[in-house]
């Protein structure tokens, strides 16, 4: 018996990493789509012929309908089994961008995009609940989030340089083809390595009410924040949105407090440890956006960058991601915390970007550039997973979708709200140096561009500034911070994702 129970282990141990390898496959898809769109923009208006006001919508189609429908997401991957309701994300997805691929006008590439939203909204938060249920023994653990973590805040930087190759290698099209490629893979990888334990008492019911009001909030929230990037915040459209949004979040929670069958159970939420895991998710969310687009708009419109230079220029940072991550999650978060740790990272994202409001027209990448994108890296690597982690530790089975739903809605909304506020005042700083030193000559113009970028790096770092105060403030000790009282106890044997 001993000898069958040892010869069985490795196989155990071999299909939970596949199973890592499997999800983090699709959190890439699902990340890097943010971003890898972005390069390949140009290219599709021209090739679409749709205008420079309409061209908003390729992105924003996403975003709504990956913001608004998270919540619905993750807990329709409870009800229904995370194997299948990954699987048919997984599917969705795939056909979503091979429509977009092949789209022949506007209308259906934003349709399209949209339905890859949707997809999305079922897929991402199905694979970090599988990657909370799969590894319950806390190393593991902690090794499993730390290549998770490093995932989700390298994934806009890959999508970056992928685009880049993409579009000048091939067409455009492939920036929403390479999806296909990848979902096939992740899909085989499902078939093969995840199991679907069977499940015993009454099955719970879907919480529409509550359902219908989380995502109408949701959506308002996201549409209010896009269309003030685009309008203005003097837009009575954008406040009226934001308006609704917080209406309905008033009234979904206390909803939630007298439903039979919640949505997202408040004690979730209110937990101490997650509530602060949960925010500094939204302003890393917000930092990170805001990095890569200014970043972007820097190299290739000031250093005169092409698409692909500029992906091969965010590499450094996706190392330094990696090695944080790695580093965060074996060592420093079981020694230290998420209390020391992201409060670290939420201050070496402030001095990152700090070192970037030095920039200018003669400022060189080796010198400049990507001594500022370490330091703002390693911060992404030591913020991402130590919180991730501690937002789905200790949650119940039953809820471990909505839960994952709830720290992808925090870094959705914290990028909304992060590139509208920095679009915006980036915008007002151009506007005012044109007036000031009028008039608009072409050298006027590119220092304006300068000036726009460093007042939204300056504020990007108050944004990293809050957190690190929101974040040491508010986790708890170390002792006290990563066993939560309701947690459950790890088992000897490794329990599958579901």
């Amino acid at each position: 018996m001993t000898s069958n129970s040892t010869a069985g282990t490795p196989a155990v141990s071999s299909r939970r990493w596949w199973t890592l390898v499997t999800v983090g496959l699709a959190q890439l898809m699902v990340v890097l789509d943010a971003t890898v769109v972005n390069i390949a923009m140009p290219a599709a208006q021209a090739d679409l012929g749709f205008s420079d006001g309409d061209r908003q919508w390729i992105v924003t189609a996403y975003s709504l309908a990956f913001g608004s429908l998270l919540l619905l997401g993750g807990r329709l991957s409870d009800l229904m089994g995370r194997k299948r309701a990954f699987i048919i994300g997984l599917v969705g997805f795939a056909i979503a961008s091979a429509l977009g691929g092949a789209a022949d006008s506007f209308g259906t590439l934003v349709a399209a995009r949209a339905l890859q939203g949707v997809f999305a909204a079922l897929l991402a938060p199905t694979a970090l609940a599988m990657l909370t249920t799969t590894f319950t023994i806390p190393k593991e653990r902690a090794r499993a989030f730390g290549v998770f973590g490093a995932i989700a805040g390298a994934g806009g930087a890959v999508g970056l340089l992928l685009g880049g190759f993409l579009t000048e290698q091939f067409d455009w099209r492939w920036n929403l083809y390479i999806n296909v490629v990848i979902a096939v893979v992740a899909i085989v990888g499902a078939v093969l390595f995840i199991t679907t334990p069977k499940t015993t008492g009454p099955r719970p019911k879907l919480d529409v009410p509550g359902t219908v009001l989380v995502s109408g909030a949701l959506f308002s929230l996201v549409y209010g924040f896009a269309n003030a990037e685009t309008d203005g915040w003097d837009s009575p459209l954008s406040w009226a949105f934001l308006a609704a949004a917080a209406v309905l979040l008033v009234v979904f929670v206390l909803w939630q407090r007298r439903a039979a069958h919640p949505l997202l159970p408040l004690s979730i939420i209110l937990d101490r440890n997650r509530g602060a895991a949960f925010i500094s998710v939204m302003i890393a969310g917000a930092g990170m956006f805001g990095i890569f687009l200014f970043v972007t708009y820097y190299l290739q419109a000031s250093l005169g960058y092409s698409p692909q230079q500029t992906g091969f220029a965010f590499l450094p940072m996706i190392a330094m991601l990696v090695l944080a991550a790695q580093l965060g999650t074996n060592l420093l978060v079981p020694r230290f915390g998420p209390k020391v740790m992201v409060p670290f990272g939420m201050t070496l994202g402030a001095i990152g970007m700090l070192l970037l409001t030095r920039l200018d027209l003669d400022s060189s990448y080796v010198g400049n550039v990507m001594p500022a994108l370490m330091v703002l890296g390693f911060a992404m690597g030591s913020i991402m997973p130590a919180s991730m982690q501690t937002a789905t530790l200790g949650v119940d089975r039953a809820f471990a979708g909505v839960a994952s739903a709830t720290v992808n809605t925090s870094q959705q909304v914290g990028g909304s709200i992060g590139v509208a506020l920095l679009n915006t005042l980036a915008a007002s700083a151009a506007t005012a140096y044109v007036t000031d030193n009028a008039p608009p000559t072409p050298e006027v113009l590119a220092q304006a561009a300068i000036q726009s970028y460093q007042t939204a790096y300056f504020w990007g770092a108050g944004f990293f500034a809050v957190g690190a105060v929101t974040a040491a403030l508010l986790f708890r000790r170390r002792n006290q911070g990563l066993a939560l009282h309701h947690a459950p106890e790890a088992s000897a044997e490794p329990v599958l994702a579901r």
